[in-house]
């Protein structure tokens, strides 16, 4: 692989060689539809992620990446009210999002002051959601998810 993944919490994972997940596809046409769909929405949040780190400043990357977290607990049942437990270090979001750990408190800090978020731990709460996506420059359309996701 050309990259290394992680986990922020205890996980299973599993492993399939390439040619039986090649037999598969070829055997049942809707799971390589499904994979192809799949592959385009990585590509789709590729794009954003590109464009957030590169182009947007940290107050709205952090607010950018806190929306995408949410929308994404949302949409697997992890979130209820825009409250959310997101067990990740401010070391883990600044390398996420190229900032220094420093610049992460800084800008969490920020975000609280101005009334867009809460937090307590890995408690993050979004106080004013129609603010926090619009302080983000956030569109979840690129997640491919039911419009209801991140409302």
């Amino acid at each position: 692989m050309d990259c290394t993944f992680s986990t922020l919490t205890p996980s299973r994972v599993g492993f399939i060689r390439h040619d039986a997940l090649r037999a598969i596809c070829e055997q049942h046409p809707n799971i390589a539809t499904a994979f192809w769909r799949s592959t385009l929405i990585d590509a789709a949040i590729y794009r954003e992620w590109v464009t957030n780190v590169g182009r947007r400043e940290a107050f709205t990357r952090m607010a950018h990446v806190l929306c995408e977290l949410i929308c994404r607990l949302r949409a697997v049942g992890r979130i209820q009210d825009h409250v959310a437990d997101i067990p990740i270090t401010q070391a883990a979001l600044g390398d996420a999002l190229g900032l220094s750990t420093v610049h992460v408190n800084r800008t969490l800090q920020e975000l609280r002051r101005k009334g867009l978020i809460a937090t307590s731990g890995a408690r993050v709460q979004a106080l004013n959601w129609p603010d926090l996506v619009r302080a983000a420059d956030f569109d979840a359309t690129y997640l491919h998810q039911r419009p209801e996701a991140g409302q």
